[in-house]
Formats: C-alpha cells, structure tokens, sequence
C-alpha cells in the first residue's frame, strides 16, 4: 500500500506579490525552495489563511534572496499581498516508510519571509 504523506512544508509565508497577467504558478525564492527540500515544477497545495481559500498550482524559481512569495495567473485572484499563507507538497511512501517519514517543515518570520532558527 502507498500512502500520500507531507513532504515539505512552507509556514506562514507572506505573499509579497499577486500578478493575474502570467500564465499561472507560484513564484518562490530560491532560498526557500532549497531550504523546504522542495522543487522547480513541484506541485504544490496552498492554503491562505487570510481566507480559507485552498488551491493547487507548481513552483517557479524566484530570485535567490528576494524573499518572494508571489502568485501568478488564475492563483492571484485567490490572495492579496499582505495575506500569510502555507504551501504544502507531498509524496507517495509505502506505508511502512510512510510510518516513520518526518517532513522538512520552514516556519518563516510572519512579514519578512525570513526562516525563523
């Protein structure tokens, strides 16, 4: 049996952009992308918790250090700048790893995107 479990979790990321005019993503520092054991094209689960929306979309590659948290296309219409959010990828274990696997979870300083220590 093949459990889907959370691979990596970005908490309370702060969105510092919404762009409707792109084709549709969320665009993440690449700091934080590497920090979260995440990927470039990695699907990814959102939830904004300004708003209860809840919504799936893939990661794009943001500058290394900008601190960027922005979502592009249909995405933008599901949060403000300001609202503080969480992103979520999983993965597919086999129950018995899936029993033992521990996440890499990043909580993020609420407002500056900088990874709390």
């Amino acid at each position: 049996m093949w459990v889907e479990t959370l691979k990596s979790k970005i908490h309370k990321a702060t969105v510092t952009d919404a762009n409707l005019n792109y084709e549709g993503s969320i665009t993440i520092d690449e700091d934080l992308i590497d920090a979260a054991g995440m990927f470039v094209h990695e699907k990814v689960a959102i939830v904004n918790n300004n708003n209860g929306e809840r919504f799936e979309t893939y990661i794009i590659r943001g500058e290394r250090g900008s601190r960027t948290i922005c979502l592009n296309g249909a995405a933008a219409r599901k949060v403000q700048v300001g609202d503080v959010i969480i992103i979520m990828s999983y993965a597919l274990l086999p129950l018995e790893e899936a029993k033992t696997f521990v996440p890499t979870v990043i909580n993020l300083e609420p407002g500056s995107n900088l990874i709390r220590r």
